[in-house]
């Protein structure tokens, strides 16, 4: 079964919804039948890659939001407890407000060499935890490297059109089914969470499509695999 999750790294919610997420997987027995695919989501793609204020996440809210430092200041705070009650250390003092679309190129070479999940949760890291500049190509290069990526394929993801394209298409796409903003998960094209959701309602729903979608699936077998030969007495172990 597949679940189909639209984020934006430099959300703050996306990174609460994803270990959400994982807390709700890890209590689900048929976790093996699912299929994750990460999805890219701008919240702003008008931002500059260095917006006024860009070292201080409280001005900045503050005066896109048109509210006072101190509220501003509160209301990331609240932000933050959230978050280390999902096990994540936010540090809004070090964060720099960017456009998260090269963020995002990465993202989508990532998912090309199967290391989407592990793209997002480091580039998620990186923005939330250890305030790096995810507009800043030295940086990416790093980050992309210490995933699995090579220098030429951070490149390639910074330069070459398609990316950008692929990008745009999965925003598209998210409208398309109605999501208003992220995290948004859509599970098996059926079901649709919007929101950083508790692991347990994230479960309910997990269970509930998976039992429709097994239904769907009568052919489905479980194999647990051993020594096997094959046609051609081609044998392994």
């Amino acid at each position: 079964m597949k679940i189909e999750i639209w984020s934006d790294v430099m959300c703050p919610f996306c990174y609460i919804g994803k270990r959400n997420f994982e807390a709700a997987l890890a209590k689900f027995p048929d976790r093996d039948d699912i299929e994750v695919e990460w999805k890219s989501f701008r919240l702003d793609p008008a931002m500059p890659e260095v917006p006024r204020y860009q070292e201080n996440m409280y001005q900045f809210v503050a005066a896109r939001k048109g509210i006072s430092y101190d509220q501003s200041v509160a209301m990331h705070e609240q932000v933050a407890r959230m978050a280390e009650n999902a096990g994540l250390d936010y540090q809004f003092d070090k964060m720099l407000v960017t456009n998260s679309l090269k963020a995002h190129r990465i993202i989508q070479m990532a998912k090309t060499k199967g290391l989407g999940e592990k793209a997002e949760e480091r580039l998620f890291y990186a923005y939330f935890t250890e305030g790096k500049n995810l507009s800043d190509d030295a940086v990416l290069t790093e980050l992309g490297i210490s995933i699995g990526l090579t220098a030429t394929e951070v490149k390639e993801a910074l330069t070459n059109p398609v990316f950008q394209h692929q990008v745009e298409a999965d925003g598209a796409e998210a409208s398309r089914l109605g999501a208003k903003g992220v995290p948004f998960f859509v599970i098996d094209r059926k079901y649709a969470i919007a929101g950083a959701q508790p692991g347990t309602e994230i479960l309910k729903v997990l269970q509930t499509a998976y039992a429709e979608w097994k239904k769907d699936n009568p052919g489905l077998i479980h194999v647990r695999q051993g020594n096997t030969c094959a046609p051609g007495n081609d044998c392994t172990n």
